[in-house]
């Protein structure tokens, strides 16, 4: 069985309710709130949080990451960053930064982003995505980046606090495009609920491409969670999530995303079509959390025992990381907590021997 990776979710992008499409001023993404949850994570024993990153909502992902880092000692921070928005260098040191005041539990969640206002074509945006993943895998390991691509032409010295082996890369992205870019340079690949058969046939896809690029890669699931003591029980909760939604405020939701129109996201939309009147696409798999997200939009709904028969049956596929989150996030990762992580022999994936496994990505543009 696979080595085992528990990742909270920190809802930074104002992502936190009681019921779907219905705000709760309490629960709107602050300082308060959001450390609030990183710390409960850390009390409960999750390895990592996702603090993750949109253009118009919430808060500022490394502005939050840089003070986590200082209120938290054990926990992981797997920090989003947007690499359509930044000046590579910059994005480089304020990474060697966070890192440094993180006392090395930094890893990197890839965003193939637009910036604010653009849409480039698919092929180019993850060209520059690719560039920028090799830039910050050079000045990331302390090493000069010497950039000639499309997007970037530079010669820079990396920060000076830049370690190596660097943060580990968490990238994801279910087009060509973007599995070309993740087998070429990321170090785990994440992805979104899916059922079963397509998640085993993504990690074959994913293990042969990135073969072909001579490397490995670590596989690692994003997915929402709602246990209780019965199934039952989660079964209603599902229900009580999404009874006050309404489709047209769902739908607004979904698309303040600047990543609506994305293959990922159509996927989401695909499973909420192949799934029962119920909801349900295949066992414990629910889609009805999808009515109000663009983007992950399933949950693993059940019984403290059916949730850790599932993660488990994902395990034996070669799924290494898991990164849960649930309504309202702070009541959730205490509850999953105390009945299914308990249960979980895990620990760090420990990702940077990978990085270091891989060697350089090396800028061959």
């Amino acid at each position: 069985m696979a080595d085992l990776e528990v990742a909270w979710f920190a809802a930074l992008c104002d992502d936190d309710y009681n019921q779907l499409g219905v705000p709760a001023p309490e629960l709107a993404s602050s300082f308060s709130h959001c450390t609030q949850i990183v710390r409960e994570a850390e009390r409960q024993g999750f390895d990592s949080v996702l603090l993750p990153s949109g253009y118009e909502l919430g808060l500022d992902t490394t502005v939050m990451a840089s003070a986590l880092a200082a209120l938290t000692s054990t926990i992981r921070l797997l920090t989003a960053v947007r690499v359509g928005e930044n000046w590579p260098p910059q994005l480089a040191r304020q990474l060697a930064t966070l890192n440094h005041v993180a006392n090395g539990r930094l890893d990197v969640n890839i965003i193939s982003s637009d910036r604010a206002g653009e849409s480039l074509a698919a092929s180019a945006r993850y060209e520059r995505t690719g560039e920028v993943m090799q830039i910050l895998d050079q000045l990331g390991s302390g090493q000069r980046a010497s950039a000639s691509g499309e997007f970037y032409n530079f010669d820079v010295a990396a920060p000076r606090i830049a370690v190596s082996p660097r943060a580990a890369f968490y990238f994801g992205g279910l087009s060509h495009e973007a599995r070309d870019v993740a087998a070429r340079y990321c170090d785990v690949y994440l992805m979104w609920p899916d059922t079963e058969e397509a998640v085993r046939e993504i990690i074959a896809d994913m293990t042969q491409r990135a073969a072909h690029y001579g490397r490995t890669l670590r596989f690692g699931y994003r997915v929402h969670v709602i246990v209780r003591e019965s199934e039952r029980e989660a079964r209603d909760a599902a229900e009580f999530l999404v009874a006050a939604l309404d489709d047209d405020v769902g739908r607004a939701i979904r698309q303040k995303s600047l990543d609506a129109g994305s293959v990922g996201v159509a996927r989401q939309s695909e499973l909420r079509e192949l799934a029962r009147d119920d909801g349900y696409v295949e066992e414990n798999l629910w889609t009805g959390i999808g009515r109000a997200r663009s983007g992950c939009g399933a949950a693993i709904v059940g019984s403290a025992a059916q949730v850790l028969a599932k993660i488990r049956r994902y395990q034996d596929m070669g799924i290494e990381a898991f990164i849960l989150s649930g309504y309202p996030h702070l009541d959730e990762c205490r509850r999953f907590g105390e009945l299914v992580l308990s249960q979980l022999d895990h620990g760090p994936l420990h990702s940077r021997s990978a990085v270091a496994s891989n060697g350089s990505i090396g800028l061959d543009r």
